[in-house]
């Protein structure tokens, strides 16, 4: 007799790693970008320094604040959709019985057997069946708002965090080059990082977040010069 094996799958890693992820790369680039706009308008270096710190604290917190109502919007909505699911269950169960046994159906099984595995389902767990058919919603997916927001905030000043050291580390006169450069290795990591976690291919990933990285920094770093002439 051979032994289960256990496969390990990354679904349950979606809700944290898509907050963490975005976190990051927000971090890194709205960072960097704001501290090139501030350094290319020709300011004290600790205005550029002050710039970013200001800017990681002051990002972390909305991207705290953000996820967490976003995603207590997603959890209400869950719990308006499951509350509802319960009370059908309560009132009359038996269309909701047929409803799940045609999901079933649609998928392939067989009617008499499709039936009989939604009675044996809905007789162990009725609402937890129809969360996962009907409505999508399992242990895996379900939304966490404190979870969201935490991972947000923490992400977020990690990659803030890079650019800042590099405004620590770059002679004054070469601010802008090693911030850009620095920049794009970190985001071609972070990309690379996410996307191995997830299970994907790291190429496409890599490029996407590099690419939309050097636009940020290149626009603002176009506005800050111009308002720097200008002022």
């Amino acid at each position: 007799m051979s032994a289960t094996v256990a496969e390990a799958h990354r679904v349950g890693r979606a809700g944290w790693l898509r907050a963490a992820v975005l976190g990051a790369n927000d971090g890194i680039i709205s960072t960097a970008s704001l501290i090139l706009g501030v350094a290319s308008a020709a300011v004290p270096a600790g205005h550029v320094l002050l710039t970013g710190i200001a800017g990681l604290v002051a990002g972390a917190m909305a991207m705290a604040a953000g996820e967490y109502v976003s995603v207590s919007s997603q959890a209400d909505s869950e719990a308006a959709d499951l509350a509802r699911e319960a009370a059908e269950l309560a009132r009359d169960p038996g269309p909701e019985a047929e409803e799940l046994a045609a999901i079933y159906v649609a998928r392939g099984v067989a009617a008499p057997l499709a039936r009989e595995v939604a009675r044996q389902l809905m007789a162990r767990d009725a609402i937890g069946s129809h969360a996962r058919e009907e409505l999508g919603i399992s242990e895996h997916t379900t939304a966490r708002p404190i979870q969201a927001a935490l991972a947000s905030a923490a992400s977020f000043a990690v990659g803030a965090a890079a650019p800042i050291g590099l405004v620590l580390a770059a002679p004054v006169a070469e601010l802008s080059l090693v911030l850009a450069g620095g920049t794009l290795i970190a985001l071609a990591l972070l990309g690379a990082i996410g996307a191995r976690a997830g299970g994907a291919g790291i190429g496409r990933p890599m490029l996407r977040v590099t690419f939309w990285g050097a636009c940020a920094m290149a626009v603002t770093a176009g506005i800050g010069a111009l308002f720097g002439t200008v002022v």
